[in-house]
């Protein structure tokens, strides 16, 4: 696992999203929702997760620490047209406001694949959040 302290890539020439080596759907999202230009801590982490490398980063609120790793994850998962795969990524999160935050910006982020995305937290009917993750999300 990859603990990632200052690389010094983040202060390299600003690389675009496509740059980077994403998906061009994904990009096309990220445009349409406003983002210019990858953050440092996007820059760093993007090529090491799109390698498939474990990481941990750290970096301020508000810097785009969900997008750091959400792209990568959406990215790397498996979509069959017209086909529900199953589940193909877990992200744990502490809280509640959390794991709803982190789902909208993944369903957002992957919104062009056609992924599905699933918030599962206490305080709902654990019943039915299996039934929607068993029908395929």
């Amino acid at each position: 696992m990859t603990s990632l302290q200052r690389t010094g890539l983040a202060d390299a020439n600003p690389a675009s999203f496509a740059d980077l080596g994403i998906d061009s759907r994904i990009v096309s999202t990220l445009t349409a929702l406003g983002y210019e230009e990858p953050t440092p801590i996007q820059r760093e982490t993007i090529p090491l997760l799109l390698g498939g490398r474990d990481l941990i980063g750290q970096a301020a609120t508000g810097t785009g620490k969900t997008a750091a790793f959400a792209i990568p994850l959406l990215q790397r998962i498996e979509l069959a047209p017209g086909k529900r795969p199953g589940t193909q990524a877990l992200i744990l999160v502490p809280t509640r406001e959390l794991a709803m935050q982190v789902a909208q910006a993944v369903h957002r982020y992957g919104k062009e694949m056609g992924v599905s995305v699933l918030p599962i937290y206490g305080g709902q009917s654990i019943e039915q959040q299996l039934r929607v993750l068993k029908r395929g999300v």
